[in-house]
């Protein structure tokens, strides 16, 4: 098990690597004036974005790796890992991290919007990569909110959660920038989506874990579940369930025009129950699959 630096209120990374704080529930850390650090792999129990120029290769994040550029930000949701695993080393890093406690933002904007902030649940190997401009919009941002937290002046806190709302949105901005970037090659994403689908039953698979679920296909394509869905229906005009749908139902007619009983058909789709199959073939083609059958019979004179 490696070992790894629990995160549980705002300041606890700053205090880790030395760094000045200023608030309670709230820290801005500038990596350029603390020096070199050793890297932590970390437990986080805070909301945290780091916005660097040089994300430490091999850098953790869930149970995958981050292929970060520079000029790169990473967002951290309370009970997500992230990080680099201390190897006794030490590393200059630049740039800023913002870290705050849940309890900072109950009840605010912030909270309200956290759904629609889905860089929280970004590609799980891959950062948001970030122009100059946006790293120049993000640096001004993260340099106020320090500003105000030094301060500590009357209704600081709001402020500063204003901020916070000012830095999500932008990364909201930043988020569908790069997103349509991604989604631009329609062609290469349906081609990868379909392959994966296809080794699934090439492999057996739904044998032993039943028909192929989003969760499944958008770990094999290297994305979140939720980044995954946006790309599918940005790129295909509909959700990631529904093209698994009508993908198993041309697979089911290929395995019934094959001389395979429905029951057959179902267990080689990976459906629990014949019953599975007939509901989703119905309501996909208009007729139940034993209709089916007979048309192709009736084809056939």
């Amino acid at each position: 098990m490696k070992e790894m630096l629990t995160i549980n209120n705002a300041n606890d990374y700053a205090h880790h690597i030395g760094a000045p704080t200023y608030h309670a529930h709230a820290s801005v850390i500038h990596y350029d004036e603390v020096g070199k650090i050793r890297h932590s792999l970390n437990r986080y129990n805070v909301y945290a974005f780091f916005v660097q120029r040089n994300f430490p290769a091999d850098l953790a994040y869930g149970v995958g790796k981050y292929a970060a550029d520079e000029n790169s930000l990473l967002a951290c949701a309370p009970g997500q890992i992230g990080g680099k695993e201390d190897d006794g080393t030490t590393a200059q890093y630049h740039g800023w991290v913002l870290m705050f406690d849940p309890e900072f933002v109950y009840n605010t904007e912030f909270e309200r919007n956290l759904a629609r902030y889905h860089f929280f649940s970004y590609n799980s190997n891959e950062a948001l990569r970030l122009t100059q401009d946006e790293i120049t919009i993000t640096n001004r941002i993260m340099e106020a909110i320090r500003r105000e937290l030094k301060a500590g002046l009357p209704h600081t806190d709001r402020i500063v959660q204003d901020y916070i709302l000012l830095l999500a949105d932008f990364c909201n901005r930043f988020y569908d920038r790069q997103f349509q970037s991604v989604t631009e090659n329609k062609t290469n994403i349906l081609a990868r989506f379909q392959n994966v689908l296809l080794r699934y039953y090439e492999q057996g698979k739904q044998y032993e874990h039943g028909i192929p679920s989003v969760k499944h296909c958008a770990e094999a394509l290297y994305m979140s579940p939720s980044y995954f869905g946006d790309v599918i229906r940005k790129s295909l005009g509909e959700s990631p369930i529904l093209y698994i749908r009508r993908f198993m139902v041309e697979r089911s007619k290929m395995l019934l025009a094959s001389g395979k009983t429905i029951a057959e058909t179902a267990y080689d789709m990976g459906f629990e129950y014949p019953q599975h199959l007939t509901r989703i073939f119905k309501k996909e083609v208009g007729v139940p699959p034993s209709r089916y059958i007979e048309m192709l019979k009736a084809a056939k004179g």
